[in-house]
């Protein structure tokens, strides 16, 4: 079954369009600040395994 670019427009404008109203300021900031610190954390804890591996292995 093939698709138009028309109807794939129209339907992710269609779906961006019914979601906006029910997006809030305060949501919005929310998500921003939790995928924030998720990147922060995630960054840090990769770091501190890099470095925990890196000092196993001279020990072995």
């Amino acid at each position: 079954m093939q698709h138009s670019d028309s109807t794939v427009v129209g339907t992710a404008g269609g779906t961006i369009l019914s979601v906006l109203p029910n997006l809030h300021s305060e949501d919005v900031l929310k998500t921003i600040i939790l995928a924030t610190v998720g990147a922060v954390v995630s960054f840090l804890i990769s770091l501190i395994l890099k470095l925990l591996i890196k000092k196993h292995k001279k020990i072995v």
